[in-house]
Parts: structure tokens; sequence; C-alpha cells
């Protein structure tokens, strides 16, 4: 990982992610309920020999979606089809997907909410039906031609369920939120990694990482590779002062704070007196895209208590005047206490 805890993975480190993804849902670490769930599911449509029922999973990035969405076909030893849903843009080329599945076969969409409209559409008869209906020429002379469909179960992934539409959301017929993960959970999941990396990493170590990971295991299993570089490259044990020195080194404070976390914090206390500050002018003092501040920074800081979001704007919390080492207005004279 780097010091820019972008939610989005180099595809070296989508590969690092890949050897160190649980393949069964006794391996995955959180999310306790959702895999109670989901493990009935599966079940029993192994047990009635039918293919499982559309599973929609939203959440967060990095929370381990594209990850059950693999241990679903590997519980069903079926093949998996991934795609996603900006690469479908024309009702031809979900058609052109659907009928190359085959029986059983789980097909992945991830950020299905992003899937063009008329895409849309055709897949709500695919999901109740198994059969698309291919329109075959244009205009007046145009005619529909019934498609049937091998039977597949599809496996939806969003950030965003809000902005899918009611038909295709009510068709699925389990819908799974995943959280954010605990301490403990986190460090679990950075326990099993370093062993998988054969990396000797002290349970010191294992906490300071799991607390700096904002409650996502991707991003444990980033920072983790980095203080094992760290570790080689200067020849230090995997302890708790070198997780620090490699964790300082890009940019990662002691609450999971990047540096541009910290600068939109600072913008927003020092250069507008706490706020409220709208998203554009906040954008443009520390040089950065709004959508980026809006979708990677500002629920981080929301979450921690750092950032509040009013009607008005943007306004720093007393917890996020002191997390920047500014007084307060109004608190007494002195030094103010860091979070």
């Amino acid at each position: 990982m780097t010091g820019e805890l972008s939610p989005q993975a180099s595809p070296s480190e989508q590969g690092y992610e890949g050897a160190l993804r649980p393949s069964t849902l006794s391996e995955f670490v959180g999310q306790s309920k959702v895999r109670r769930q989901l493990g009935l599911l599966l079940d029993a449509a192994t047990m009635r020999q039918h293919t499982p029922d559309h599973i929609l999973l939203a959440g967060p990035p990095g929370l381990g979606k594209t990850t059950l969405s693999m241990i679903v076909a590997s519980e069903l030893d079926k093949p998996l089809h991934q795609t996603s849903g900006p690469a479908i843009q024309h009702a031809g080329d979900l058609a052109a997907v659907l009928s190359a599945l085959t029986p059983g076969e789980v097909l992945f969409v991830d950020e299905i909410h992003r899937m063009a409209r008329s895409a849309e559409e055709m897949l709500y008869l695919a999901m109740e039906d198994f059969k698309v209906d291919i329109m075959v020429g244009k205009g007046a002379g145009a005619t529909s031609v019934p498609l049937e469909l091998a039977p597949f179960t599809l496996v939806g992934a969003t950030t965003r369920a809000g902005l899918l539409p009611n038909p295709l959301r009510d068709r699925f017929g389990f819908t799974a939120h995943l959280e954010f993960y605990s301490d403990d959970e986190l460090a679990s999941v950075v326990r099993r990694a370093a062993g998988l990396l054969d990396f000797a990493l002290s349970e010191q170590g294992v906490d300071e990482i799991a607390r700096r990971s904002r409650g996502t295991p991707r991003i444990a299993n980033r920072l983790l590779r980095r203080v094992r570089d760290y570790s080689l490259v200067h020849e230090t044990p995997g302890d708790t002062a070198s997780v620090q020195a490699a964790l300082a080194l890009y940019d990662v404070d002691q609450h999971g704070l990047d540096r541009l976390d910290r600068e939109v914090l600072r913008a927003v206390v020092e250069r507008f007196s706490g706020g409220p500050v709208g998203l554009s002018t906040l954008a443009v003092s520390v040089g950065e895209e709004a959508e980026t501040i809006e979708a990677v920074v500002e629920p981080f800081l929301v979450r921690t208590g750092l950032l509040t979001r009013t009607p008005r704007g943007r306004v720093a919390t007393r917890l996020g005047w002191e997390h920047v080492g500014v007084a307060p207005p109004g608190a007494p004279n002195g030094a103010p206490t860091l979070i």
C-alpha cells in the first residue's frame, strides 16, 4: 500500500490480494452474520440440487465482496465468470455474457449499479426466467427472438446500493450488507496474512497494523506488505518499532489517516476556521478532485468523528481540531490533547 489509501488496487497488488484471499467460508474472517446466512443459503441449494438465489453484496470497498463471490463459486464447485457494471454498456454486451454461461455457473458483476439501463432491463427477465429477448433487425422489420439461458447464480456487488433501481434490487433473493471490521477481526486478518507471507510479525505489530487499517481488510493487507518490505530492506524484526517506522514512512498516522486525509482536515480547521465549507471549495484548496474527497476521504473522517456534514458544508468536530493540534474555539489556553 502507498501513503494514499485509495480503494483501487494496482494489478500487482491485486495479485498479492488474490494470493491472500480465503477460498472457503470457514477461512473467511469477520462478517460472521453474513457468513452464517450465506452458508445456509448455499447448503440448502446444494441439498435441493438447485442453483441458489441471486445474491447482492453491498458495502464499502475492501470488505470482501469479490472474495465472497469467489467463495460462493468454490462452495458450489462451479465456475465463476467475472465482469463489471461499467463493462456492460449495451444490452448486447449482457446477452453475450449470459449466453456463454454454463449450467450452475456463478456470474459476478462488480459495481453492478453502473450497468447501462438497457442492460438492467434485460437482466430482469434473465434473473427470473433464465431467458432474454434478442431484437433482430431494425425499424418496422425488427423481431424479438427469445433466447433460453442455462440456470445461473448472479452475485452482484455494489458500493452504492441506493443507486440500484428497485426492480433490480427486488430480484435478488439474498442481500448482504457488509460492515467495517473491528480491530480484533483485523488482527486476525493480519495474523493470517503474515503467516501466508512467511513474515514473522509480533503480536504488538499485528495490533498496530490492525488499529491503522480503517476497518478494512484490504488496507490491512497492504499495510502488512509495506511493513514486510521495510523489515526486509532495513533488516529489522517485525516488531512494533518496525511497524511504526514503516507506516510513518508511508504517511499513515496512528489513527489510519494518510497525507490527503490530514490535508483535508487541516484545511477545514486552519483555512476555513473549522467550517462550514463546501465540497468544491475544499477540493480546490487541497488540489484534489471533488469526487475523490467525497468518495475516498470524507467517509472515513465522518465515521471517525473528525468531520461532520451539514446542509451548509463540512465542519470539523472538536476531535478534528485536536487531531491537527489546534485548540478548538472556546478551549482553555494551552496545548490541546491529541486523540
